[in-house]
């Protein structure tokens, strides 16, 4: 078994795709393919379906992926030790992060890392946290960033940032209050709401937080689900409703007299957001310095 068996065959699983992984790895396709017959051969078994169009793991191939994952990545962590490199360190980091912290968090956080390794680079991309969540649980990533947490014995947590959720309401007149008040519960169901879609942080913890007292989503004269939190802004600017949003996504919003933000009484809407990852997964040199840093993370400027 080698080490550019165990790379092509991850790197297949990865983009669904031979021609993909061979782009990825420059190699031919035809190199990728023979690789991986090697593997199964070796293995006395099929590691991938290839009859269907999307190519996927067979039964042997989800058992085997674990094992190729951590042989990769111990391969990785040995040669970081021998080199002893810690304070050099270089290469990519990918990362899929939910929305509001990969807007207006992580730009912070890769500027401090980058200058104690200015020889990393980012590939960020984005998903909903819950997307994140699956994608680690399912063995398609092994880490992520997230404004919620999951049940799981799995899943372990990073805390690094402490964000609250505030109703976010048009700067007009008919809401003359000042900007923080804490506003009766009853407004709740006075108003229309513009939320965000199954599955977001946001939205999953909203409706954490409304159940401990005892209120449903379904309570709430809800006239929009928007992906977008860009949009949902746009939406409140333009008055066709009002939503609970992270503070820190409306600060500027604020500052020009464009949106407003209270406190509801009784509710809670303070949260975390993670960096998540798989306990059974070995991370490699460069995420597990990645993951000391972000919990050490002191935060955005004042």
């Amino acid at each position: 078994m080698e080490f550019n068996q165990l790379e092509s065959f991850l790197s297949v699983v990865k983009h669904r795709s031979f021609s993909k992984a061979a782009k990825e790895l420059y190699l031919t396709q035809p190199t990728v393919s023979n690789n991986i017959q090697g593997l199964e051969k070796e293995l006395n078994t099929t590691l991938l379906d290839r009859k269907s169009k999307t190519i996927t793991l067979t039964d042997s191939g989800k058992i085997f992926y674990n094992y190729a994952l951590e042989l990769i990545n111990i391969r990785e962590q040995a040669l970081h030790n021998i080199s002893n490199h810690s304070n050099n360190i270089e290469g990519i980091i990918e990362i899929t992060v939910s929305s509001i912290p990969e807007q207006f968090i992580l730009p912070y956080i890769i500027k401090d890392f980058t200058k104690i390794h200015p020889k990393i680079s980012f590939s960020v991309s984005t998903k909903n946290s819950k997307e994140i969540a699956d994608d680690i649980l399912e063995g398609r990533k092994s880490y992520g960033i997230v404004g919620t947490k999951f049940s799981s014995q799995i899943l372990k947590y990073i805390s690094f940032y402490e964000d609250e959720l505030i109703l976010a309401t048009p700067d007009n007149n008919d809401y003359p209050m000042p900007i923080d008040t804490t506003l009766d519960l009853d407004i709740l169901f006075k108003e229309n709401f513009v939320l965000r879609t199954e599955g977001s942080g946001t939205r999953l913890f909203l409706e954490k937080c409304l159940n401990n007292i005892d209120i449903s989503i379904d309570d709430l004269n809800v006239v929009a689900l928007i992906d977008s939190n860009e949009m949902i802004k746009k939406m409140i600017e333009l008055g066709l409703g009002v939503s609970f949003v992270s503070k820190i996504s409306i600060k500027n919003e604020i500052a020009l007299g464009l949106i407003k933000s209270f406190r509801v009484r009784d509710l809670d809407l303070k949260r975390n957001f993670y960096f998540i990852y798989s306990k059974n997964r070995t991370l490699s040199p460069i995420i597990e310095t990645f993951k000391d840093f972000i919990g050490k993370w002191k935060g955005l400027p004042v």
